[in-house]
């Protein structure tokens, strides 16, 4: 083998050497932005999910309250446990909605802001801050419920997730609501 021969052999192996090394350098760093976009959107999802969460359960608070504040209902608290009770939603509430700041899309974000003005009009009813009728509040609670799925569109657009909550394939829902009570 001539001195020609084996440069082209010592430069095929070098060639080869270098090509596997930079395809498994590029295929590694691939998979780390994969991992890193995964855990990101894991939580997203769990941002998203807890923000939902505190949302409604600062609209079951109020609506604690605003029963007990009308007399409609007697959840064996006082007025001011119920408000504590509301206090403490709105600051777990305003934590998730922080994540969501942090971590959400633009969508998402807006779709947050909207909800939030709904929860506030809702708590200030419940407390008395502002006035309004029972026909009021229960349209108040249908367009928080209705901004909250606005906000799972804009989550799932946000994840990639195809679909949504709402539209043509699912029709519009209304509040659970007990029978109207007879005075007996």
């Amino acid at each position: 083998m001539g001195a020609g021969e084996q440069l082209v052999t010592v430069a095929a192996v070098l060639l080869g050497a270098l090509s596997t090394h930079v395809t498994n350098y590029l295929m590694e760093r691939s998979r780390n932005r994969h991992q890193l976009l995964t855990r990101w959107d894991d939580k997203k999802v769990e941002a998203y999910g807890d923000y939902v969460d505190a949302a409604k359960a600062r609209i079951a608070m109020a609506v604690r309250l605003y029963e007990q504040r009308r007399g409609m209902q007697d959840h064996r608290r006082t007025e001011h446990e119920l408000r504590d009770d509301l206090a403490e939603a709105g600051r777990a509430w305003g934590s998730a909605f922080e994540r969501v700041m942090l971590m959400g899309g633009d969508e998402a974000v807006e779709a947050g802001h909207d909800l939030n003005a709904l929860v506030a009009q809702i708590d200030w009813q419940a407390t008395g801050r502002t006035e309004g009728t029972l026909d009021e509040w229960r349209h108040r609670n249908r367009e928080a419920f209705r901004a909250i799925n606005t906000f799972h569109d804009a989550a799932r657009k946000d994840l990639g997730i195809q679909g949504s909550v709402s539209g043509e394939q699912h029709p519009e829902r209304d509040l659970l609501l007990p029978p109207a009570q007879r005075n007996a």
